[in-house]
């Protein structure tokens, strides 16, 4: 199965928005907004991010690299056989919008979507924080995402518009000559040594400036 052939089976699943909370967390109060719950009317995305989605730290979430997050849905039986305690439900991740087929692998920065309304673009995987071991009730989550091969995917958004459960994600232009989403995720686990790798994720005309920012040091 060829890579274009795979992206048009892309679909979104499930559609997810939170409010921010107050949660105590090892002693000290933290707010958040990772407590994403499935809804059923669209979601607006918007260039700086989803509408009524609500962010707690706008320094580190959201803005126009970061106006939505994709999670796959394949990848959750991996993580319900390693969480078998975690109620799971679609959103778990804190992601807008769950997809199946969804492939990090195949994936690349820069890649072109249309979803409902909206055309979107890849613009860097996700990295973890602590406030994913809080909606998991155990901070080992945070390192196991980390080593995982399972990211996620955030989007910078072209056009603004209403996405709906069901919407199929269809791809419009392939950056066929970028790094996949895993490869630059791998440069924060199992390839973070890889200063040749690094200097060419760098280069990469539609990764977002805080991860080149991050992989310069």
């Amino acid at each position: 199965m060829d890579y274009f052939s795979n992206m048009l089976k892309l679909k979104i699943i499930s559609t997810n928005i939170g409010r921010v909370r107050e949660v105590d967390w090892h002693g000290r109060k933290i707010t958040t907004g990772i407590f994403k719950e499935p809804v059923e009317e669209p979601l607006f995305l918007g260039k700086r991010g989803v509408n009524r989605d609500e962010v707690a730290d706008l320094k580190v979430h959201g803005g126009s690299d970061k106006a939505c997050y994709l999670y796959s849905a394949d990848h959750y039986p991996y993580w319900k056989e390693r969480f078998p305690d975690v109620s799971f439900k679609w959103g778990i991740f804190g992601e807008n919008l769950t997809v199946s087929g969804l492939d990090e692998g195949q994936m690349n920065i820069g890649d072109t979507f249309q979803i409902g309304e909206a055309i979107v673009q890849v613009s860097q995987p996700r990295l973890p924080c602590y406030k994913l071991g809080m909606r998991f009730g155990s901070a080992k989550i945070v390192k196991q995402f980390l080593d995982s091969p399972y990211p996620g995917v955030y989007l910078r958004i072209i056009k603004e518009g209403f996405v709906t459960k069901g919407d199929e994600m269809k791809l419009l232009e392939s950056n066929s000559s970028g790094m996949s989403v895993r490869q630059v995720y791998s440069l924060f686990s199992s390839n973070r040594q890889d200063s040749e790798m690094k200097a060419f994720a760098c280069e990469q005309e539609f990764l977002a400036e805080s991860i080149k920012k991050n992989l310069r040091g």
